[in-house]
Formats: structure tokens, sequence, C-alpha cells
């Protein structure tokens, strides 16, 4: 069991969430009870997520995406009214953590993925949120490791038959940031989401690019979170996934 507050304190100095400047608040979002024995971890802070939570009589929430967003409307109603009223009703505890749980270099998104994707030499470019690394593989190659990991099929560009040497990712919805793959002459970028002008970008840079999803890069850093906080304050911790094919 550990305090509410206590749980916040270690996140925040674990996580290095003072060095972010996000897009949403990180640490606790929503107050519940004070004492925390059993937690809930997912991607999202939806009502799917929300309602298995309550289901498992949990204490408090551990998620990617929580609430607040910057440029969302700051009123609470809708649907945000019906997951907030949700938590405080059942007096869960919600925790997010963003950009940290992105860029952290032992239990982050990006350098589980690299785990997952058996990527040598992983590390990030400069203070950027963008990894590089080195793999000895083709695109197709390279694809079939992202399907099994995944376990979906990935929008590609490029030649199958490219030999990939030097590899660049970033979980979510990083395709703007391809130019720093680009920078440093990486012959393959993985991301979450895709936009229209990728596609010419990658061609006339010649550069491969992988699509795998927002959700389906983003599953590990929370999973993995959630196994260090379990065994560092001896917590139930159980993560669920709530499909998203996005």
């Amino acid at each position: 069991m550990v305090n509410n507050t206590i749980l916040e304190k270690y996140l925040s100095e674990y996580l290095n969430v003072s060095k972010f400047s996000d897009y949403c608040p990180n640490g606790l979002q929503v107050e519940g009870k004070s004492d925390i024995c059993k937690i809930i971890s997912g991607v999202s802070a939806n009502q799917d997520l929300i309602d298995q939570a309550i289901e498992e009589q949990a204490d408090a929430l551990l998620v990617h995406h929580g609430f607040f967003w910057k440029n969302e409307s700051t009123v609470i109603t809708g649907i945000k009214k019906n997951r907030i009223k949700a938590l405080l009703d059942n007096h869960i505890n919600l925790f997010a953590y963003h950009l940290p749980l992105d860029a952290h270099p032992v239990i982050g998104n990006n350098i589980q993925l690299a785990l997952r994707f058996n990527i040598q030499n992983p590390q990030p470019i400069g203070e950027t949120l963008v990894w590089q690394g080195e793999v000895d593989a083709s695109l197709h190659e390279v694809v079939q490791s992202v399907m099994n990991v995944t376990s979906r099929a990935p929008l590609v560009f490029g030649n199958k038959d490219k030999k990939i040497k030097k590899i660049t990712w970033c979980s979510g919805g990083a395709q703007s940031y391809i130019e720093h793959a680009i920078n440093i002459r990486a012959n393959c970028f993985i991301t979450g989401e895709v936009s229209e002008q990728i596609p010419a970008i990658c061609k006339e840079n010649d550069i491969a690019f992988i699509s795998a999803g927002h959700h389906a890069t983003e599953r590990y850093g929370v999973q993995a979170l959630g196994q260090h906080i379990s065994q560092k304050f001896e917590l139930d911790c159980q993560y669920v996934d709530i499909d998203n094919i996005v």
C-alpha cells in the first residue's frame, strides 16, 4: 500500500517531470482515495478503461493519455463529465504521464520499442524525443518485426528490399519529427501515425517510413512503469489493453 501523494512525488522524480513542457499536466490529475493497493494501467483514460478499473475495484488508474489537454475546452461537460464523475464516485485516482513516459531511458515508450524490435545501441537524437539505433535487415524484415510486436499490419512507404542499417523511431503521433531522421541520414523512421505529406517527403529523401499505430506503439511504457511501481511499493498493478486500431 502507498499513499497517493507519496506515489505522485516518487513518479515525478523518477520520470523527471519538471524537465518537460508538455501538452497536459503530468501527475495526479484526479484525486481519489488516499491509500492505494491496486492499480489498473492502460494507454488512455477512456470510459472503457475507467469502467474496467471500477469493475476491478482499483484504487488508481495509471495512463499515458489522461485529461486536460491544451487547446481543448475547459468546461467539464459531456464525456469529460462522465469520465471524471465515474472516477470521483468510485474514489479512483488518475495518474497520467505523457512526454516523460515517452522519453524515460529505462521504462519509456521509445526504449521499450527498441527492446522489442531488437534495435542495437538505442539512444535519443540530442534533446529530441526521436531515438536512433542500429539494425541489419531489409525493410521487409523490419516490418515483420513490427507486425510481430504490435499484432497489426503497419502502413509502410519504401522498397521492401531496402537495406536498413540506421533506424530511427518515436512512439505515438510523431510523423512531423521525420526531419530528425533525415538530418542524421537514417534509412527508416518508425512512428505511430502518418500525415498526407509524408509519402513525398520519404520518397524525395530516400527514407523508409513505418506507421505502426499510435496506440500500438505506446502500450509498453505504461506497462513497464506499472511493473516498476508494483515492485517498488508491493502493489497489485494490472495492465488492461482497450483495443484501438489507430
